[in-house]
């Protein structure tokens, strides 16, 4: 077997990305679940503004049979089904933890082998990410948006057209950063993350609902008022047994418009852009511990339907991986 670190910018050694993404889809049809996330995906084909670093594993053919990505905060990785419980992945979590100092590595969707093989390495749950779906009339109910006064909503483009691309690209990554101070992800964002993120296949400035204090007023002269929140919108499309799915990507409050009752306007009016592009059902993903985020959308119809936990070492002083 042979273990290799890789970039997506060294042209001694680039990342194998399509080889990668061929083997997270065998091993998502055997698993049910993707191993890699849509973040560690679009890492595979960056120019090094994302940071990631990769590593494979290769058999004696030289046929890919595992890899693993770091993005300078968690792993994730994926090996073959036929080639699991060999020491591939944890050779693979080796060679990120001793080159890179990896220490913490997601499990998707919590599968049973995987809490396995984590607690065989002595890793230990130190983060849970929840999935949440709505659909039917709970959805149609969540849906149907009550205004506030001194308050108007516009998309994301709407916005830029009236106030500027640059003003009100402001006040969202401004807006970003009060609201996710804590997020070890989204929070910390400079001018070129916020224009990172947008830069995927999907990604509609249609779908970002943006909340401006002061209501229809607001823009006299088409001066930039102030943002209170905004909603981020990801159109899924028809997935598998036909279902066209949403997902409420991040919903963020500034900090003075908190504790105001302006989340659910502000989150009713994306679902209701989501319903109207003909979802039949809505997901998201929110922090385990963010009890009230997670008994808020309880109340709007949302349950748990996937678990998503990373393991780490619980002991800060325990080194290495072992074997």
């Amino acid at each position: 077997m042979e273990i290799r670190t890789t970039t997506p910018t060294d042209p001694a050694s680039p990342t194998p990305a399509r080889e990668i993404r061929r083997l997270n889809a065998t091993a998502a049809e055997h698993d049910g679940i993707e191993p890699f996330s849509e973040q560690f995906l679009l890492g595979l084909d960056d120019r090094g503004d994302r940071g990631h670093r990769h590593v494979t594993a290769r058999d004696g053919a030289g046929v890919l049979i595992g890899a693993a990505a770091y993005d300078g905060s968690t792993a994730e990785l994926v090996v073959t089904p036929d080639h699991r419980r060999n020491g591939v992945g944890t050779a693979l979590l080796r060679a990120l933890a001793d080159t890179y100092g990896a220490d913490t590595v997601w499990a998707h969707g919590n599968l049973p082998v995987a809490v396995s093989w984590c607690r065989g390495r002595g890793l230990e749950p130190v983060r849970e990410l929840l999935v949440m779906a709505i659909d039917g009339a709970p959805l149609i109910a969540a849906a149907d948006v009550v205004g506030r006064d001194g308050f108007q909503i516009l998309d994301l483009a709407d916005s830029r057209r009236r106030y500027g691309a640059e003003a009100v690209d402001a006040e969202w990554l401004r807006v970003n950063n009060e609201a996710f101070s804590w997020h070890p992800e989204q929070g910390g964002w400079d001018a070129g993350q916020l224009s990172r993120a947008q830069n995927t296949g999907w990604f509609d400035p249609r779908g970002v609902m943006l909340l401006w204090s002061g209501g229809d007023d607001a823009d006299a002269g088409n001066r930039l008022p102030e943002l209170a929140g905004f909603h981020w919108t990801k159109w899924h499309g028809t997935e598998e047994k036909g279902r066209k799915l949403g997902e409420v990507y991040v919903v963020g409050l500034a900090d003075d418009y908190r504790g105001k009752g302006l989340g659910g306007p502000l989150i009713g009016s994306g679902l209701e852009h989501l319903v109207d592009s003909g979802a039949d059902e809505v997901i998201l993903y929110v922090e385990a511990n963010n009890t009230a985020a997670v008994s808020a959308y309880q109340r709007l119809g949302f349950g748990v339907c996937e678990r998503h936990v990373a393991y780490g070492f619980p002991n800060p002083e325990t080194e290495g991986v072992s074997r």
